[in-house]
């Protein structure tokens, strides 16, 4: 596993939450890269926000005013499960480091959804922070096809090596 991955993590909202976040968002993005086999250190932004902070996002940047759990703001159009040869043109030169994009997840919604699902915080954070990095990396669920079940499965097989986060 790369271990000169940057993770950038702030939030905009207050939780009780904090640390349990941080480490659940760290491992899973880790562990996406790793099962991705991306060759090279990447860099990730993460918001931390709520129903209205991401409801304002949502609204700036895709013209939906409605709250969500999960944004996701790829840097490079990649196609899904077909990562490019050769990563030289996508490293930063000064920090060497392939920025990625940004992800925002709305912490209150994804307890809300880990109370409906029946499962943990832990487990609802870590699948959304899953499901935005294989969108940073190109993958895609809008034509509920092949895409969408290639997501979804790819969502579990990682999900499910972490600890705590297998069904």
């Amino acid at each position: 596993m790369i271990q000169n991955n940057k993770i950038n993590i702030s939030f905009d909202c207050f939780t009780i939450h904090r640390w349990p976040v941080i480490s659940i968002i760290k491992e899973a993005v880790l562990k996406s890269l790793q099962m991705q086999n991306v060759p090279v250190p990447c860099e990730i932004n993460v918001l931390i926000t709520n129903d209205k902070g991401i409801r304002s996002i949502n609204k700036a940047s895709r013209d939906l005013d409605k709250a969500t759990d999960v944004l996701s703001f790829p840097m490079f159009q990649f196609e899904a499960a077909k990562l490019p040869d050769n990563w030289a043109e996508y490293l930063d030169p000064e920090t060497e480091l392939c920025a990625l994009g940004d992800m925002v997840i709305s912490l209150e919604r994804a307890v809300r959804q880990a109370e409906e699902f029946g499962h943990s915080m832990r487990r609802e954070v870590g699948y959304l922070t899953i499901h935005s990095v294989l969108h940073l990396l190109g993958y895609d669920h809008l034509d509920n096809g092949p895409q969408k079940d290639m997501m979804r499965q790819r969502e579990e097989e990682i999900a499910s090596s972490i600890r705590g986060m297998s069904r």
